[in-house]
């Protein structure tokens, strides 16, 4: 899952090489914590939030639910 997420944030960024993901467990299920470059950071929330959920999207399709993802 972890590397799941890792490759759909650096497919949207301009710096793949600075995206780091950290896992979690936390009460709900696994969190996963995207850090990026920071000029990179708006590109992956999107306007409106619109790239960060579509990746939620596809990251809870396969967790089942029972995962989150968090940009810090």
């Amino acid at each position: 899952m972890r590397d799941l997420v890792e490759y759909l944030a650096k497919a949207v960024v301009d710096h793949p090489g600075a995206v780091r993901v950290d896992e979690r467990r936390g009460r709900e299920g696994w969190v996963y914590y995207i850090e990026t470059h920071p000029e990179d950071k708006g590109r992956l929330i999107g306007r409106q939030g619109r790239v960060i959920e579509a990746i939620r999207t596809v990251v809870r399709s396969f967790g089942k639910g029972r995962v989150n993802v968090e940009v810090r």
